[in-house]
């Protein structure tokens, strides 16, 4: 059986899609081995061993997903919050920050597959000067500038096609 784009694209939860209007960068990156769980993901000049981890039943020696997302999204969040800190004279507030990303699988509800679940913490922002409802603002105007928090929100665009 083979699938049309459309229909892939028709298979997809439907979203408010965060839209870009034009590509500033493009990352490729590309999963290979017998296992996609178990294989080798290569990425403009790095290569990443990913494994299940052994809690899942995988070997856990390698990186996962799950963790992979987790960096990403704990830099993005950062560096949008600093973004935002810095348009508002804040920045000074805000260079001692730590995103902490967590990023966990689980059985999806209500579907066959796998889910997603993130939690997201940020030190640093309270008792530095700013007031609780202050540094609340800034994470919250932090996570509508961040592409990725406006993908677990909003979702995204995706096209999948075989070659």
């Amino acid at each position: 059986m083979t699938l049309k784009d459309k229909e892939v694209t028709s298979l997809l939860p439907q979203f408010n899609h965060s839209v870009h209007t034009s590509d500033q960068y493009t990352a490729t990156a590309v999963a290979s081995g017998p296992d996609g769980w178990n294989g080798t993901v290569s990425s403009e000049g790095m290569d990443f061993q990913f494994a299940l981890p052994s809690h899942m039943g995988g070997t856990g020696v390698g990186v996962n997903p799950e963790q992979m997302f987790a960096v990403g999204y704990s830099a993005c969040l950062l560096g949008s919050i600093q973004h935002i800190a810095k348009k508002q004279g804040k920045y000074e507030l805000t260079k001692d920050a730590k995103v902490v990303a967590k990023v966990s699988i689980g059985k999806a509800e209500g579907m066959s597959g796998w889910g997603i679940g993130v939690e997201v913490e940020v030190e640093g922002l309270k008792g530095k000067g700013m007031e609780d409802s202050e540094a609340e603002a800034l994470l919250k105007a932090g996570s509508e500038f961040c592409p990725y928090s406006r993908l677990l929100k909003h979702g995204a665009v995706v096209t999948s096609k075989c070659i």
